[in-house]
C-alpha cells in the first residue's frame, strides 16, 4: 500500500493521469490558435504564425506522445506482473509529476529544468521495466 492505495490502482491511475498530460500543452495551442484566428483549411500552416510559446507547446505535446508510449508499456508490465513494491509506485507518481513539469518548463522555455523532467521521467520509465522483469525473472 502507498498513499492508502495498491500500487496496481497507482499504475493505472498514472497512465490514465499521463494519458491527459498528453493534450494538456494542446489546450495551450489551441487559446494561441483562437487569438490568431483558427484557419481550419490549414490548421498546420498555422504553426509558424504561432507566438514562440504555443510553437513550445506543440513540441511538448508531441514529445508527450512519445513518452506515453514508453511508460504505459512499462506501467501496464509492472500491472501484469504483480510488481506491489512502493518503489514502483514511487516511480508511475514521479513520472507522471515530472511529465506535468516537463510541459510547464518547456512552454516557459526553462530549458535546463525541462532537461531535468525529462532525465526523472524516463529514469522512472525505465525503473517500472526493471521492477517488471525482476519480478518475472526472480
Amino acid at each position: 500500500m502507498l498513499l492508502g492505495l495498491p500500487v496496481s490502482v497507482i499504475l493505472l491511475d498514472c497512465i490514465a493521469a499521463a494519458a491527459a498530460l498528453v493534450y494538456a500543452p494542446f489546450l495551450v495551442v489551441a487559446f494561441a490558435r483562437l487569438q490568431l484566428g483558427y484557419d481550419q483549411a490549414a490548421p498546420r500552416a498555422m504553426f509558424e504564425r504561432l507566438p514562440a510559446y504555443a510553437q513550445r507547446a506543440t513540441w511538448a505535446h508531441q514529445n508527450s506522445f512519445e513518452t506515453f508510449m514508453l511508460f504505459s508499456a512499462a506501467a501496464l508490465m509492472a500491472f501484469v506482473t504483480g510488481v506491489d513494491s512502493e518503489s514502483a509506485g514511487w516511480a508511475a507518481i514521479a513520472f507522471t509529476i515530472a511529465r506535468l513539469l516537463f510541459s510547464v518548463f518547456y512552454i516557459l522555455n526553462v530549458p535546463l529544468a525541462r532537461s531535468l523532467m525529462f532525465a526523472i521521467s524516463s529514469s522512472c520509465t525505465v525503473s517500472l521495466f526493471y521492477f517488471s522483469l525482476r519480478a518475472v525473472n526472480g
